[in-house]
């Protein structure tokens, strides 16, 4: 399936310098130290094979997919013009890590914005799946362990929005990148005390605000079977429609948000009445046909719609669900405008 294209480099960069790898071999940290040198042939190609880690890292930071994009743009011009900085102790990887933090760092300086009281984040957006596998598909490299799913769920990124930026910056180097208290305390250029405080606040706030954990399938069952099963069945009562046999599939204390329009819904009735009140089921509201797809390591359902007097159906929004316990206990529903970055058609 297609994907959104990234942004390329603006000419400057396109005759820019380089890093080339003398005798590079494979590294699992973030420090492992190549022998490296400058120079101009292939700086685009050096740093845009970290493009997709790179832009899940600032993802994490901001919790939007569209800032993160202008973040790596930024950071890739950070590091043309910062070129001489790079030292050959360090590798390309890490010294990238660096400038996309701080990039993060000064953009959210910027535009402060905080999570409101109900837990929502207005500003968040999916994370296809399909590009996820990018890095999942390296399982030998220091890139698939960034994409471990309870640090891609959207449930994580709701909580580690919560953060003061600089604690969120040190709980995603120290435990989703694996980067040492010292190597921390040397990208943020801060001392590794204040590095384990901050590790030590972080992490104490993420426990308070990630949901309880709960298995999603009972023992025993067969998870992707159960899963299929649950998701046929949410299409088939999504299209019929059916929303009391929707309201079936659901955890009796089921949360609903609608990102970026404020209002959290909670308890099955509620958002299913929630539904209804909106036009659901109903002749004006038009029919709906939905497509299977994956965000954020989760499974997630297009739906489409076709008002009365249309002739196809088009986007209308993306469902992104949780599961627990063998039910939906979140939904979160994103605009059907950013179907594209799935690779899914714009009408039916």
């Amino acid at each position: 399936m297609s994907t959104t294209t990234p942004r390329r480099f603006p000419a400057e960069l396109a005759i820019g310098a380089a890093i080339s790898f003398c005798g590079a071999r494979r590294h699992t940290s973030m420090t492992s130290t190549t022998h490296t040198q400058l120079d101009r042939t292939s700086f685009t190609a050096s740093v845009e094979r970290h493009r997709r880690e790179l832009h899940l890292h600032c993802y994490r930071m901001l919790g939007s997919f569209e800032e993160s994009e202008d973040a790596v743009q930024e950071t890739f011009l950070r590091a043309w013009r910062r070129r001489e900085t790079f030292a050959a102790r360090s590798t390309v990887r890490a010294w990238l890590y660096k400038i996309a933090t701080n990039a993060c760092l000064d953009a959210l300086d910027k535009r402060p914005r905080s999570v409101s009281a109900s837990g929502e984040v207005l500003w968040l957006q999916p994370y296809p799946d399909e590009l996820l596998d990018e890095l999942a598909a390296d399982e030998d490299g220091p890139e698939a362990v960034v994409v471990s799913k309870e640090t891609v769920e959207l449930a994580y990124l709701v909580a580690i929005q919560r953060l003061a930026p600089l604690q969120r910056a040190i709980l995603i180097l120290r435990d989703v990148l694996g980067s040492s208290a010292k190597e921390t305390a040397a990208l943020l250029e801060t001392s590794v005390p204040a590095v384990n405080s901050a590790l030590q606040r972080a992490r104490a706030a993420m426990k308070e605000h990630l949901p309880e954990q709960r298995s999603e399938w009972p023992a025993g069952t067969d998870a992707t079977a159960a899963e299929r099963q649950l998701l046929e069945r949410y299409v088939q009562y999504s299209e019929t429609p059916d929303p009391r046999a929707l309201e079936r599939l659901l955890s009796e204390d089921v949360r609903f948000s609608m990102p970026p329009q404020p209002g959290v819904w909670q308890g099955r009735e509620v958002v299913v009445q929630a539904w209804v009140d909106g036009g659901f089921g109903t002749e004006p509201f038009g029919s709906m046909r939905c497509l299977i797809t994956r965000a954020n390591r989760q499974p997630a359902v297009a739906c489409y719609i076709r008002r009365p007097g249309d002739d196809a159906y088009t986007p209308l929004a993306i469902d992104v669900l949780r599961i627990a316990d063998g039910a939906v206990a979140e939904i979160v529903t994103f605009d059907g405008s950013l179907s594209g970055w799935f690779g899914l058609p714009d009408k039916l």
